[in-house]
């Protein structure tokens, strides 16, 4: 028995070694590469061969963005089968497209017609502008790239932005929780280059999920520049803080927050809360909580009522109510259930008591004649600022890319 069990042993040892082994995969990756043509698309390139034909190749990438899952998408190339294959695929930025240095992680799966499968390691591309030499500062979790000015001028931008950020978490504790980028163009003009399909009065643009931010600041407008980073900076701090599957921020919170941290309301702004309160023309706090008339004159006065409205908040109650009023609405609560909780009261109830505040405490002298409100410059991916007119100018992005 045991010399039978020993020439068993002999027998499979015999066949492992004369035994013809298959390599892991015949096929081979000469290149794998990316072609950019910003803003306008991104061409994977991939060039490979194998003793069989190869019969697909399939691209997969990922997005550095806030997800509620891990998101991997997927692209087709398409070739005619052959030993040797050079193929690419293209992301037409016409269908979804991405921000300034967005980074992407990709590789690829190739099969041939042997059934052979091989899977390329991971590589990572920004989506750049390389048609400018960007300079960058880097302060904490905040990164500014710049091309045109001095050292100087981007250190003053990264001063109101560490200034704006140190006020959120004085006010009610609020902080980054991811980095954030910004691209500083020398124009809105060169600025809306940087865009597919850009709106004329475009001067500012916020990603938040991507946390990043694309702004056309001169250092002419550098007084308007700072005003306008710390009220996009503000709307990707608080969309970090909120961020979930379960709710949204009431409009006139997420703007009312990221007007208040900018500074003091401005005189234009002042003059036409007061003109409503003095009218009986108020906008109500619960048509506050959807999106903004597209009427410059309601619009106006919504941004007014919203810096109000938090200045009210921020004012007369603990910052700690706040914070909570933010994490109840992360975690799906209805905006009168979350502000019943956090303060007491709920959207009708808070519409009351600021409107009696706006009586009992005069919002601005009307003496002074306003002047005329200052161009804008942005998009709706955070929206504006209240400086060129909070919402009209600057733009919040929190629409995904696929």
């Amino acid at each position: 028995m045991i010399k039978r069990i020993g020439l068993v042993v002999l027998a499979l040892l015999l066949l492992l070694v004369f035994s013809p082994v298959k390599a892991e995969s015949d096929i081979s990756v000469l290149d794998s590469s990316v072609t950019m043509d910003f803003p306008y698309s991104l061409a994977f390139n991939l060039e490979v061969e194998g003793n069989a034909d190869i019969v697909d190749a399939r691209l997969h990438y990922q997005v550095d963005r806030m997800n509620y899952a891990r998101v991997v998408s997927e692209g087709w190339a398409e070739f005619t089968p052959a030993t040797r294959v050079e193929t690419s695929w293209v992301w037409d930025m016409r269908k979804a497209s991405l921000p300034p240095g967005a980074k992407v992680t990709y590789w690829w799966t190739i099969k041939d017609a042997d059934g052979d499968e091989f899977q390329t390691s991971s590589a990572v591309v920004y989506f750049k502008d390389d048609r400018y030499q960007w300079q960058n500062l880097t302060d904490g979790e905040i990164t500014i790239f710049w091309y045109e000015g001095d050292n100087s001028f981007a250190s003053e931008l990264m001063n109101a932005c560490q200034e704006g950020l140190a006020r959120l978490t004085q006010e009610f504790g609020a902080y980054l929780e991811r980095p954030i980028n910004i691209h500083v163009y020398a124009s809105s003009q060169e600025l809306q280059g940087a865009m597919i399909f850009p709106q004329e009065w475009t001067g500012g643009v916020a990603f938040t999920e991507f946390g990043i931010i694309a702004i056309g600041i001169s250092p002419d407008s550098i007084g308007w520049g700072k005003e306008a980073l710390v009220h996009e900076l503000t709307h990707l701090v608080v969309h970090q803080l909120v961020f979930s599957p379960y709710g949204s921020l009431p409009v006139w919170l997420d703007e009312g927050l990221a007007m208040y941290n900018e500074g003091e309301l401005s005189l234009q702004l002042r003059s036409r809360l007061e003109e409503a309160v003095s009218e009986g023309t108020l906008l109500s706090v619960r048509s506050l909580c959807s999106p903004f008339s597209a009427d410059p004159e309601k619009a106006y006065l919504s941004y007014a009522e919203s810096y109000s409205l938090v200045e009210y908040l921020l004012d007369n109650y603990n910052g700690d109510n706040m914070l909570d009023l933010l994490t109840l609405i992360k975690q799906g609560s209805t905006y009168d259930e979350a502000l019943t909780e956090a303060y007491g009261f709920d959207i009708d109830g808070l519409d009351t008591r600021w409107r009696e505040s706006l009586v009992t405490s005069p919002v601005i002298a009307v003496s002074q004649s306003p002047e005329p409100f200052a161009s804008c410059h942005s998009e709706r991916s955070e929206e504006s600022h209240p400086a060129s007119i909070a919402g009209l100018s600057t733009l919040t992005v929190s629409a995904g890319v696929r």
